[in-house]
């Protein structure tokens, strides 16, 4: 007597089974929510190009790359966290905190590079405490966040009070926005592509970022498969804290000013981004090419709206709409996939084991 083996299916939640691979190579390329993310900011593009006055003039896309970038540097570590099951809410408190302590050492005659790297080390210190009260004490990482979201921010108006500081030397300021030569692409836009690369290859071609699909999709089954989870989450934390500092800084130069309000707000761009792209709340899944799509498509609604006279707060509604529909269309992603192999499942036990 001999029995059909039957083909192994994807765990709820997973992205990827052995009978996906049996799909023609566009189709796995292309039929995938982080390509329709893609095709959406290129619809986006020509739409508001063709209906929004003034929109498709080069320096407009110099803008919309300058302001982009803050959203762009944070959501490349913010990926990794939410892709683990985390989420870190003190990203902008981070930038805002970074700014402060520019301001306050540039008054006290610092040099700006020493400046710089004492409010990226900060930074890094704001995530490893997220990071040890995450991983060590086990609480929420949103609860934590939110809370040093409050202290971060909290720190950083006190340090400054009402002052705001603009006496940066010229060569920074004008760093921070200059373009590569020859185009009117900001130079700030290598540095991106720089660090993009970096965490695209950390995450998708090495160990440690197939153990932090690992924890997002089972703590457990991660665990037993030897992935050092407290250790990844710490180190994820203190990432999104550097980074963080590290926006912080451009953003001060950008604009010339470091004041402790500086990015209020900003973490919700931040995670709608995230969310956007295809990154799943519940974690396990997602990839970055889709997160960049999903800044920019951020950015580029927000840059439109502006010109066709859309107020701020107007804006921040419909980035609010944006993250809830992501939550929205991930859980139905995910129990639609469910409910696929449930019904496979169901089609082959109904058929029975062939035999003879």
């Amino acid at each position: 007597m001999t029995t059909t083996t039957p083909a192994p299916t994807a765990m709820p939640g997973s992205s990827r089974s052995y009978p996906s691979y049996g799909r023609p190579f566009w189709q796995r390329l292309l039929l995938r929510r982080e390509a329709a993310i893609i095709a959406l900011l290129v619809l986006v593009i020509i739409v508001a190009s063709a209906s929004v006055p003034h929109f498709a003039a080069p320096i407009t896309y110099n803008f919309l790359l300058l302001d982009t970038a803050p959203i762009l540097l944070i959501a490349l570590p913010m990926t990794l966290v939410v892709i683990t099951g985390e989420i870190d809410l003190s990203v902008a408190s981070a930038m805002g905190l970074s700014s402060s302590i520019i301001g306050l050492l540039t008054q006290a005659h610092w040099p700006f590079p020493a400046a710089a790297l004492v409010a990226l080390l900060i930074g890094a210190g704001g995530g490893a405490v997220n990071g040890l009260l995450v991983t060590r004490v086990g609480l929420p990482s949103l609860a934590v966040t939110i809370g040093t979201l409050a202290l971060y921010r909290g720190v950083a108006q006190g340090l400054l009070g009402t002052t705001a500081v603009t006496s940066f030397p010229t060569f920074w300021t004008e760093l921070a926005t200059s373009t590569i030569p020859g185009t009117l692409i900001p130079v700030v836009t290598i540095l991106i592509a720089v660090l993009a690369i970096v965490f695209g290859v950390l995450l998708h071609f090495t160990p440690f970022g197939r153990g932090i699909y690992a924890i997002g999709l089972s703590s457990d089954a991660a665990a037993f498969s030897g992935v050092r989870i407290q250790r990844t989450k710490f180190i994820l934390f203190v990432l999104a804290g550097l980074v963080s500092a590290l926006a912080g800084i451009f953003y001060t130069l950008r604009f010339g000013s470091a004041r402790g309000d500086n990015a209020t707000g900003l973490e919700l761009s931040v995670v709608a981004a995230v969310l956007l792209g295809g990154v799943s709340i519940f974690g396990g899944r997602g990839a970055l090419p889709g997160v960049l799509a999903g800044a920019l498509l951020i950015g580029v609604l927000a840059s439109a709206l502006r010109l066709a006279g859309i107020t701020s707060d107007v804006i921040n509604v419909i980035t609010g709409t944006l993250l809830v529909l992501s939550v929205i269309l991930t859980s139905f992603l995910a129990w639609l996939q469910r409910t696929r192999l449930s019904a496979a499942r169901r089609r082959r036990d109904t058929g029975g084991p062939a035999s003879s």
